[in-house]
């Protein structure tokens, strides 16, 4: 028998998969846990949608659990909530999941209903016309939230027509446009089963598990992707100003940032979080908050898709602080693309975001939709020591570098949402 020093053992997670004969993966991972999590992430969303579909792929996704070959739009809500479990969904513009977390013992109840609603919908008239409404109300709703709201306009702003550039949500004209046939035609085009992984997490051997899988996702017929995602034109930076009926300013600034398969994507990661990440101390937080107290709100994201990404900084303020948040903002900017971090601010920036990811791992249900994605993705998973050693591997210099290409002036877009009529 092998020793394992126990400083070594933080960083095991064996991962087992199995590729079943319709493509469609199955990836497990056992863990010493009353609740169980299991879940199907697909390779489609919104950026597969042609234009007269804008919205389809989340109004197909909320029609999934309107009803079955064997079962009501009740008796599917109840499956799992009758068990203390959870039923859910979501949709972005490259995937759509839809997954459940339950009670170890009811993993077979959630596996063969999620297979169920997959592959054996039936769309009812009646109940698409409803649901019409409600995703109308989600987007109104959307409307009525501007810190939301910049955020779909400003991938718009750096997108344009590109499909990556329209909001998830469609608008209501198209919405309204939507039948039985549109949403069959999506699912045919776009569920493919070799772009599908179907990933469980829980208190399972893996033999009993494959066995579940095999018998309730094995039948499905194979669905193979004919049909490859345009690509991306050239990006033009751009700044909008425009005035909007709010209680205070909005304003997005960014650039477009590495894809899911760049080397440097640690890296703007970790320059993410340094310049406005979920920490309090990130450098926009300390710069616009506390030091200044001009806005509450204060954050920057960067998303990595297939073959582009998107970094921005937001922040919300009153009007009259709009320049003199931007000015800080530039400023910030500056001072990373010309002044390296030193050795102690490079270690305690890269601890911080192990620690971040380490919490993250803890949660059980975010951690099977991230074994998932990266299958989908990558077919396979780093271990947290591989993370680690990424995050430690990144220099002072690598992050000047980007800091320099992503935050050049000349290559931001912008946009403000500037508060007047209230």
């Amino acid at each position: 028998m092998m020793f394992i020093p126990i400083f070594a053992q933080k960083f095991i997670m064996e991962i087992f998969c199995k590729t079943l004969d319709n493509g469609i993966r199955f990836v497990h991972h056992r863990v010493n846990s009353l609740v169980g999590h299991c879940g199907l992430i697909i390779n489609a969303g919104s950026r597969n949608e042609l234009p007269y579909q804008h919205g389809l792929a989340h109004f197909t996704e909320h029609l999934l659990f309107k009803g079955t070959k064997k079962r009501k739009m009740f008796h599917i809500l109840s499956r799992i909530d009758d068990v203390g479990g959870e039923l859910n969904a979501y949709t972005t513009k490259e995937e759509t999941s839809i997954y459940a977390s339950f009670l170890k013992q009811d993993f077979e109840r959630a596996i063969e209903l999620l297979s169920d609603i997959t592959f054996n919908s039936i769309f009812p008239q009646k109940e698409i016309e409803k649901e019409k409404e409600v995703v109308i109300d989600e987007i109104n709703s959307y409307k009525d939230n501007p810190a939301e709201l910049i955020l779909d306009d400003f991938e718009e702003l750096l997108f344009g027509d590109d499909p990556m550039g329209r909001n998830i949500l469609g608008t209501p004209e198209t919405i309204m446009s939507f039948g039985k046939k549109e949403i069959s035609d999506f699912l045919s085009d776009n569920y493919n089963t070799d772009l599908m992984v179907f990933c469980t997490v829980g208190n399972i051997f893996f033999s009993k598990a494959e066995k579940l899988v095999l018998k309730y996702l094995g039948n499905a017929q194979a669905n193979i992707r004919q049909r490859e995602s345009l690509k991306i034109g050239n990006y033009i930076p751009k700044k909008i100003d425009k005035e909007m009926d709010t209680f205070q300013s909005h304003i997005v600034l960014g650039n477009i940032g590495y894809d899911l398969h760049n080397p440097l994507r640690p890296a703007l990661l970790l320059l993410n979080n340094i310049m406005g990440g979920p920490g309090m101390n990130s450098r926009l937080n300390m710069a616009l908050r506390e030091k200044n107290g001009i806005a509450y709100n204060v954050e920057s994201s960067y998303s990595p898709y297939s073959d582009t990404g998107v970094f921005y900084l937001y922040f919300g303020t009153d009007n009259e602080n709009v320049d003199k948040s931007l000015e800080i903002v530039l400023r910030e900017m500056k001072k990373i693309k010309n002044k390296k971090l030193g050795k102690i601010q490079l270690h305690n920036a890269k601890r911080q975001l192990k620690g971040q990811v380490t919490i993250s791992s803890e949660n059980r249900e975010s951690l099977m939709l991230s074994i998932a994605k990266s299958y989908l993705l990558f077919n396979k998973v780093d271990s947290l020591e591989d993370i680690y050693k990424k995050i430690d591997i990144i220099t002072a210099e690598n992050l000047q570098e980007i800091a320099n290409e992503i935050f050049d002036e000349n290559r931001l877009s912008q946009l403000i949402y500037r508060q007047g009529g209230k």
